[in-house]
């Protein structure tokens, strides 16, 4: 993975594709259903190990354009879902206990890999293929602790395909918080350079 001429561009893309992951899952457990074209975006995003900058990540900054509008609702104080920001801290704080776990590391690689065919040849959110990947997370990152713990509707919490599709989002989501991490994003950004975050997200959504 290599930087752009502008890394903090790239970090703003990673983190809108972790955000807007996350606005799915809660839209998901919810609702029972995702947006389909942001759900696809999400879960081509595992698969896309090897890409050469964020945007490829996603297939396009254009991609994540929901995510973007979320992150300038929160530098803006105006996030419409409180629980959002919460669950991005969450999952940001799982991904780092799976990194240090160079043994799980291997296993999601590993699970990823072995899926890729069948992704490239149903598509990334064929059934088959979300369930294989809501298995994987559950194998794998859903032992960690604290776990991210979702919230929503019993109803639809209670279904075995919701919660495999919500599990298979949450692994898109850390795979963008690894992302992030790798291009330099860290949680004193938050403190320290907040407003030129937002700065470069209103330039990106320009």
């Amino acid at each position: 993975m290599t930087d752009r001429l502008d890394p903090m561009s790239d970090r703003m893309l990673a983190l809108a594709g972790l955000v807007q992951a996350l606005a799915q899952v809660r839209r998901i457990a919810d609702t029972g259903q995702a947006h389909a074209d942001v759900l696809v975006t999400a879960l081509d995003s595992v698969f896309r190990i090897d890409a050469t900058d964020a945007a490829d990540v996603y297939g396009g900054e254009r991609a994540v354009r929901t995510g973007l509008m979320l992150l300038r609702d929160y530098f803006n104080g105006a996030m419409p879902d409180e629980q959002l920001p919460r669950l991005a801290l969450a999952v940001i704080q799982l991904e780092r206990r799976f990194v240090r776990d160079e043994d799980m590391v291997e296993r999601v690689l590993t699970g990823i890999r072995a899926l890729d065919e069948a992704a490239q040849r149903l598509g990334a959110s064929h059934p088959d293929v979300l369930t294989a990947l809501g298995l994987l997370y559950a194998d794998t990152l859903s032992h960690l602790r604290p776990r991210v713990l979702v919230q929503g509707n019993p109803h639809y919490l209670g279904q075995a395909a919701v919660v495999a599709e919500v599990r298979a989002v949450l692994l898109s989501a850390v795979r963008s918080a690894v992302l992030w991490r790798q291009l330099g994003g860290s949680l004193w950004d938050f403190l320290l350079r907040k407003r030129a975050m937002g700065h470069v997200v209103d330039e990106l959504l320009a």
